[in-house]
């Protein structure tokens, strides 16, 4: 039973043109098919399309270390991003492999063919693609579904309720009072961009979130773009943000109360004197405990000191036709109500994978280099960072599978996949961080170990320097159904598994 490709790769944002790429380099030749749900590139950045909408860390980092990022800005909108991901595809003839509005819905492995088959619903039909490898590409959360908290009487609401990732492209929000429930990342960018429109925004939070205010344009970084080639200060500008990243993240760890202090210093710099700093930007956590939120040139707090934006500390009591009622008293009128509440954690995009029959659950089993699933065959996945660029941990894993696409084709082996061998290992989350979304789906990934190769690190430095000294072999069984490469593939197998 042949292939009708070698790999299938589903999504086409970040993770999956990325991956698409990598192949490529170190294959040329092979037989791919990218599975979009969407009508467009950009997986992420296409769905999300609230007013505002941004990248909350270096685009620098964001971008591919081998496409520079061409724009001056270092903190980017969500459009450029879709559009530089769909001139990249063009650039380099990855979109002519994509099939649009391709909805994966299974896939099942074949110990007997050594092949994956995997199910699509496209144009209210269910095709079939056979392939030797899957590269799930598909992101972390659930694309369908957002968390939205059961508000009590939300439906005695008279105005409109909407949600950041389902933004209406009909909304008017023009002259009208908007709440925004919530304090996260996307809170904190939609609000002042409503600001322009709008006759009153207010962000309600029930505590609130450390943010830190960063220039869309760095200086320094602007000033190296403006003398070197551009591959050459993309390199520069792409180091210089993963190193501050990881800076600022190593310093809240290892001095929080330090960090807290600092934060805390620099918002009030960018506030009115007076104005309750202590009430509505003093979290109960530490630092990074949950992420650190960007604010980009200050708008959020630029808004704030304006009077164009207001932010509340409280919780909700009720709603009634015309607002929200706190548990204060207090009551916040509002036209549109904006529920910025968060994610809902989902692995392998909710997919249903199943090994010779077996359904195999992704939390069940453990990850093996951030990348490969514990005794589940030739599938790869993507798993970004929690405290730097998701970009930065996908690249390294598109190359991790090119390269063992690579090694498996020079030995003939027709299967692979990592094995404990028996060993027992404690688990902890494959994220660490404390964030809502975690908490709430905390064991919806895949489980990480506590030591390497199967620990998930939130650390692209280590990362980066494992990547150079990795051992292909190490830990993983590979193996052929190929009859004339059997008996050397069972000794290879067995070699591979004994070190």
């Amino acid at each position: 039973m042949g292939t009708e490709v070698e790999v299938v790769i589903v999504g086409a944002g970040i993770s999956g043109l990325g991956a698409a790429y990598r192949l490529i380099e170190r294959n040329p030749g092979k037989r791919y098919v990218v599975l979009e749900r969407r009508d467009r590139i950009g997986g992420t950045w296409d769905l999300f399309r609230y007013p505002g909408v941004r990248s909350d860390s270096s685009i620098f980092t964001l971008s591919y270390p081998y496409e520079p990022w061409t724009h001056p800005e270092g903190v980017a909108d969500g459009d450029d991003i879709r559009n530089y991901l769909t001139d990249f595809a063009a650039k380099y003839g990855i979109d002519r492999h994509i099939r649009f509005g391709a909805r994966v819905i299974s896939a099942d492995w074949d110990s007997r063919s050594d092949t994956w088959l995997v199910g699509y619903e496209q144009d209210g039909q269910t095709h079939q693609v056979r392939s030797r490898f899957v590269f799930f590409g598909s992101g972390y959360y659930n694309y369908d579904e957002p968390y939205v908290p059961e508000f009590p009487s939300l439906s005695s609401f008279a105005g409109t309720v909407v949600n950041p990732q389902h933004w209406p492209e009909d909304l008017d929000y023009a002259g009208k009072r908007v709440v925004v429930i919530g304090s996260g990342a996307t809170a904190i960018t939609l609000v002042p961009a409503l600001t322009d429109r709008a006759d009153k925004v207010v962000m309600l939070q029930r505590s609130p979130t450390y943010i830190f205010a960063l220039p869309r344009v760095n200086p320094a970084i602007d000033a190296v773009r403006r003398v070197l080639p551009r591959r050459a200060s993309h390199w520069v500008a792409k180091w210089y943000a993963a190193l501050f990243e990881g800076l600022v993240f190593l310093l809240c760890r290892l001095f929080p109360r330090a960090m807290r202090a600092m934060i805390r210093r620099h918002v009030i710099t960018k506030l009115p004197d007076g104005y309750p700093v202590d009430l509505h930007f003093k979290p109960r956590y530490n630092p990074w405990d949950q992420r650190l939120c960007l604010d980009a040139d200050a708008d959020l707090l630029s808004a704030v000191s304006a009077g164009r934006a207001e932010i509340v500390t409280d919780q909700i009591e009720r709603f009634d036709a015309t607002g929200i009622w706190l548990q204060s008293g207090r009551h916040l009128a509002a036209d549109v109500v904006v529920t910025a509440t968060g994610l809902r954690l989902q692995a392998l995009g909710g997919i249903r994978i199943t090994v010779d029959g077996v359904e195999v659950a992704p939390q069940d089993r453990f990850v093996y280099k951030a990348y490969l699933l514990e005794d589940v065959p030739n599938l790869a996945w993507c798993l970004g960072y929690t405290n730097a660029s998701w970009t930065l941990r996908s690249d390294l894993t598109a190359q991790k599978f090119s390269k063992l696409v690579s090694h498996m084709d020079s030995h003939g082996y027709t299967h692979a996949y990592p094995h404990l061998r028996g060993a027992t290992m404690r688990e902890k989350l494959s994220w660490d961080i404390n964030a809502g979304y975690v908490r709430r789906d905390a064991h919806a990934l895949p489980k990480s170990g506590t030591r390497r190769p199967w620990n998930v690190r939130q650390n692209y430095v280590f990362d980066a320097i494992d990547h150079r000294v990795d051992r292909i072999d190490e830990h993983m069984v590979f193996g052929g159904c190929r009859p004339d490469r059997t008996e050397a593939n069972r000794a290879g197998s067995a070699s591979s598994d004994a070190r």
